[in-house]
């Protein structure tokens, strides 16, 4: 009985027993190099990081963003699949909007004078027949140009395949030109109108800033030394800029990124809010894993003939995506963000007492002795102890 009862006191010292601090000065150098050298490191990162590069006492928002793009230039060619003709950005530019992107088309596979008939399939171990019986009517393969008829054909002198009905003749997309068609594309400029806003802050922005005018675009061009305010940008100068070469590129098309940073510091005591731009190309250019590479799409052009057929001419489109990428984030200070780091401050300093003790109570020589000055129990049952009689009288 006297064990549980002994028990329970001992949980009553625990739960109600009350601690209350007591200062204890140690006269120990190197406790206080600690001591002070830990209080330092906690300013420092408050100050430094928290405040300065964090900017932890201000309210932020990210951009909300809308962009427009024009694209103008004009390009000649004249090669032996294409008759000579002449460029201009209804053509080359597909669609002619889009959103947040344009595409600049710089190479293409044509293949003229389509009709709905039956021809001979393109030559695959799948499409190639010994005979009738290996051509199964109705069936398309999603590989394929078509839908099987059921007959085997001579596709040339020594090779049968499967007939399909589909447009003929079939696009053979192999004959890529090595040179891009519409290699003089690469001087082609595109003017890039951006307009953003903080709501949070009421504040509103555009590329186009205030000193620039008329007179001002019909002579400018982007460049990142002599120019970094101009919204117009020369083709060849955007690839370079992303570290690539814009006729390699041209060849089997690609996807770049022009990349518009709002970044702001919105406080009265900061500079001006205005865009920077940075370039890099999207799309993955591995050369141990190529399959698949650069950007491209068809599209037709129909037409009727005299006798009121529909014939087309199919274009396989090889081109440059660009995507205008905005991002930001935009900060003002704020009394809640300020009050709230304010209080983890503190928190932070609250713990170099902690510090200091335990490199006292670890690492001194003296650490016995001011474990036992450090933590005392005091007994109520104990007697006073008296004071000296001339305590207080002279």
């Amino acid at each position: 009985m006297s064990k549980t009862a002994g028990c329970c006191q001992s949980c009553l010292h625990y739960v109600f027993d009350y601690e209350t601090p007591k200062t204890l000065v140690i006269p120990s150098i190197r406790v206080g190099i600690v001591f002070r050298f830990t209080q330092l490191l906690v300013v420092l990162y408050v100050v430094g990081y928290v405040c300065v590069v964090q900017k932890a006492y201000q309210e932020t928002e990210s951009v909300i963003s809308s962009v427009t793009t024009k694209v103008k230039g004009f390009a000649f060619t004249n090669t032996s699949d294409i008759d000579p003709r002449f460029w201009d950005v209804a053509d080359y530019v597909i669609p002619p909007q889009g959103e947040n992107s344009f595409f600049v088309l710089t190479n293409m596979v044509i293949t003229p004078g389509q009709i709905q008939s039956r021809c001979p399939e393109l030559p695959s171990p799948s499409t190639k027949c010994v005979d009738d019986c290996d051509c199964i009517e109705g069936y398309s393969d999603p590989r394929g140009n078509g839908i099987l008829t059921g007959l085997c054909e001579n596709y040339s002198t020594t090779v049968k395949t499967c007939e399909v009905r589909s447009w003929c003749p079939l696009e053979i997309d192999t004959k890529l030109p090595e040179r891009a068609v519409l290699a003089a594309a690469e001087n082609f400029t595109v003017l890039i109108k951006n307009s953003i806003t903080y709501p949070k802050f009421n504040f509103h922005g555009r590329n186009l800033l205030p000193h620039i005018n008329s007179s001002y675009l019909k002579r400018c061009e982007f460049n990142h030394k002599t120019d970094p305010d101009c919204p117009i940008f020369r083709l060849k100068h955007i690839v370079a800029e992303a570290g690539e070469d814009f006729q390699d590129m041209a060849v089997k098309g690609g996807v770049l990124g022009i990349i518009i940073d709002w970044s702001c510091d919105l406080d009265l005591w900061a500079g001006k809010c205005y865009p920077k731009y940075t370039f890099r190309r999207l799309d993955d250019k591995n050369p141990a894993n190529n399959v698949a590479p650069g950007f491209n799409f068809r599209f037709a052009k129909y037409y009727l003939t005299p006798d009121g057929g529909e014939t087309r001419t199919l274009i396989k489109a090889y081109g440059i995506r660009f995507d205008v990428i905005v991002h930001g984030t935009a900060g003002k200070f704020g009394i809640v963000p300020t009050i709230v780091n304010l209080g983890a401050a503190l928190s932070f300093l609250s713990l170099v007492p902690v510090v200091s003790d335990w490199f006292m109570l670890t690492c001194m020589s003296k650490r016995d002795l001011y474990s036992r000055h450090k933590v005392t129990y005091l007994n109520e049952d104990a007697e006073t102890i008296p004071l000296d009689p001339t305590y207080g009288t002279q």
